[in-house]
């Protein structure tokens, strides 16, 4: 029996948002589906709440800001607390992923005595009674499709995972307008990311042909219009080819999910306070290549799709992602970004123990492989 047929026969749930807005402008639909709800949270962050009056809500609105970039449990509960003196019948997140992933923990927590620590895992939250609507404003984490929401632990630095289906946003806004003013670095670097969930997904031992299509569509369009969405960020066109490949992107995290990619990712971003996005970037290239001698089909069909030159071997196809990468501007090298040789052990360790995404991986991974990777990725 083939692969294929015995992916195909492997049971899988697929949920998305109700309804999905996508195109220039589509953030003005979002006023007349909430004109029903009269108490409107929202979750934003500076560079995004600007975009609030384009809306046009009409109700009581309490806009919560007050958002580090990765954001900890201290962060969540105080926007719980927010959120339960407001009492809202709709929550919206307006932003990236971690404001994104807020909304969702604030819209089933808000109406409840508990705290993130008592839902973390799978299915451990009973019910949302208050709607829920996403619009990002990058294009990067596709949060706005998922069902999972991840929070920094303060003390420990690990990511606290939960998910749920009630965590599904009733309505997503894919507007490309509201992604016009993200820098290029910004952007070259939450394109990768958006690309790395797909490719995770296409190559992961619970990849299924129903996902490996949008995981394939994603690639495409990231091989497309990322480096276009760079060049000129009011590129509509691009943009919008971006928003439809971060969301892809996040369509394949809820049944397949990613895999050693993120967790090598995680431990640079809580460390060295790396932007998500960039974690990812600067570690895509090295788990792809890494991975293509268990994937070698696929990993041919992730190279001819991102329009890179056929490469035989992981030294060829390393090189060739780097140069993606790097055409983008993304500083690839993790001594760059303040990474020191002796804390490499240490964060090896660490990423290793995430078992939920480790074990996802096509190719096991030592702790010794993973320290290879972070060596390599110095210089």
């Amino acid at each position: 029996m083939s692969e294929l047929t015995l992916s195909m026969a492997r049971p899988i749930t697929l949920l998305q948002p109700a309804r999905l807005e996508i195109g220039a402008g589509a953030v003005a639909r979002l006023a007349d589906w909430a004109a029903p709800y009269r108490r409107v949270f929202i979750v934003a962050m500076a560079p995004t709440v600007g975009f609030v009056d384009r809306i046009g809500l009409t109700g009581a609105l309490e806009t919560f800001i007050d958002l580090p970039p990765e954001p900890d449990l201290p962060a969540v509960e105080a926007a719980l607390a927010a959120a339960r003196a407001f009492r809202p019948d709709l929550v919206i997140g307006l932003g990236g992923g971690s404001v994104m992933d807020v909304a969702k923990l604030v819209a089933v927590l808000w109406d409840s005595d508990k705290s993130v620590p008592d839902v973390v895992g799978v299915g451990k939250i009973e019910g949302r009674r208050t709607a829920l609507a996403q619009v990002p404003t990058t294009s990067g984490t596709g949060s706005e499709a998922g069902i999972r929401a991840l929070v920094t632990h303060p003390q420990t630095l690990a990511k606290l995972a939960v998910e749920s289906p009630f965590m599904l946003a009733d309505i997503a806004i894919l507007d490309p307008e509201l992604t016009y003013s993200v820098p290029p670095a910004v952007t070259a670097a939450t394109g990768v990311d958006a690309l790395a969930h797909c490719v995770e997904a296409f190559t992961n031992i619970k990849a299924h042909p129903l996902i490996d299509g949008y995981a394939t569509l994603g690639i495409e369009l990231v091989g497309k219009y990322l480096a276009r969405a760079v060049a000129d960020g009011a590129d509509t066109e691009a943009r919008a080819g971006m928003m439809l490949a971060s969301y892809y992107g996040g369509v394949c995290l809820g049944p397949v999910n990613t895999a050693s990619g993120h967790a090598l990712a995680y431990p640079l971003g809580t460390r060295l306070k790396l932007p998500h996005g960039l974690a990812n970037a600067i570690i895509f290239p090295h788990v792809l290549a890494f991975n293509a001698p268990a994937r070698p089909d696929k990993t041919a069909e992730i190279c001819r799709l991102l329009g890179l030159p056929p490469a035989d071997g992981t030294q060829a196809i390393l090189a060739a992602a780097m140069d993606f990468c790097r055409k983008l501007g993304i500083e690839m090298q993790l001594s760059r970004h303040g990474a020191t040789a002796e804390a490499l052990p240490e964060w090896a360790t660490e990423a290793h123990a995430i078992r939920r995404l480790m074990d996802n991986n096509p190719r096991p991974m030592a702790v010794d492989d993973v320290l290879q990777i972070y060596r390599t990725a110095m210089s």
